[in-house]
Formats: C-alpha cells, structure tokens, sequence
C-alpha cells in the first residue's frame, strides 16, 4: 500500500524568548502536521473536505469572488481562541474531519520542537530541516511496522524557500547513513497549497495543533 502524507507548518520558524518580549513573541513551538492517508483514499477525503469547506464558509469564499476550488482559509487564521469559542460549527467540524481520517483509515500526524535556543544562536533553517527529517523517520517507521514490507509513502508539502535543501536532505535520508528510509518512495513534492483540498486541510490541522502548542 502506498500512503500519502500531507504535512505543512505549524508554529513560528523564528526565534522565540516569551509572550512580553518585545520581539520574540510569536510561538515556543515549530513542527510540521497534517495526516497521512492510503492513496486509494485521498481523491474522496479531498472531494469531501473541499464540500464540507464549501458549506462552512461560503459567505467567506463568494465574497472573495475567486473559484472556489482555489480558494484558501489558512489554518491559523481560521483556529483562532475567538473563532473556536464563538463559532459551534467550527468545533463540530473539527471533530468530523478527524473522525473522517480515521474512518478512511489514515491518521493525523504531527512532530514539532519547542523552541529554547537564544535568538543569536537560533538556525530557523537547520530547525526545519531538523523537524522534516524526524517526520520522515517517523512515517517510515509507521509503514516499517505494518504487515506488508511494500508498504511505502510520499510526502506533500506547501511550497517553501528551502526547497532545494529539504529535497537534498530527503534523498540522503533515503539512501545513505545506517537506517536509510526504504519506504520514502521519493523525495517531497512541493505544490501551491490553495490549489490542493488535501494540503488545505492539513493545514486547517497545522493550525489547531499550532494553537495547542502555543499554550
């Protein structure tokens, strides 16, 4: 079986020193999250995540005057303490989409670090890759554990600056050092988040587990 894992950011990249610091402020945490998923069944999750997004904020979507199909309510501005207190729908939602994951036999996954470095000796870019390296290991290990040694799975993630590094590293996470990752069919595909229903609800889920984290 091959299993499709959509992941995308949650948390802040950038140094963080507390809630009053001046600057540093943003969130303690950085992680990846989203779900992983059989590829039998992404087509009907994304049809049906893509409905289910239609119906919750179709005032937002006709207003926008874009084609529904490309438009994007990010995460984190969608998960906020005032939305999710406010809105019943939105909470009712969230219980059905974890509820439709685990129904169609996949699962939510996240993996993430809080923050400690000082802002000096704080490496955004080795802490992403530091991040994406232990959700590969992670997923790999997942596909190690299940009945079929076939089992493998591709990573999808939201287009991203360090593109280049996060598809170098992945390839020598594949293929070298003493556990190479046998089940990673290939190294991640980056794609336009808005016009991807599936990478758009693993970011409505980056952006509740971002929150989470945050507290």
């Amino acid at each position: 079986m091959t299993y499709f894992a959509y992941l995308d950011e949650f948390g802040h990249i950038g140094p963080y020193v507390s809630r009053t610091d001046s600057r540093y402020k943003d969130s303690p945490v950085f992680g990846l999250a989203g779900f992983v998923m059989s590829a039998a069944e992404v087509r009907g999750f994304g049809t049906w995540f893509f409905q289910r997004k239609c119906e919750m904020l179709d005032f937002e979507i006709r207003r926008s005057g874009e084609h529904s199909a490309v438009w994007e309510k990010k995460g984190a501005s969608l998960f906020t303490v005032a939305n999710v207190t406010r809105y019943r729908v939105l909470r009712q939602f969230t219980n059905r989409l974890f509820n439709k994951i685990e129904r169609l036999g996949g699962f939510v996954f996240y993996v993430g670090l809080r923050k400690t470095a000082a802002p000096v000796a704080h490496r955004p870019n080795r802490l992403y890759v530091r991040v994406f390296l232990e959700a590969i290991k992670r997923i790999d290990e997942f596909c190690e554990e299940e009945d079929d040694p076939q089992d493998s799975f591709v990573v999808i993630l939201d287009e991203h600056d360090q593109r280049a590094a996060l598809i170098t590293e992945a390839g020598r996470s594949m293929y070298g050092g003493k556990e190479p990752r046998r089940h990673l069919n290939e190294p991640p595909f980056h794609v336009e988040s808005h016009r991807y229903q599936t990478l758009q609800a693993a970011d409505w889920i980056a952006g509740l587990v971002g929150r989470l984290g945050a507290v």
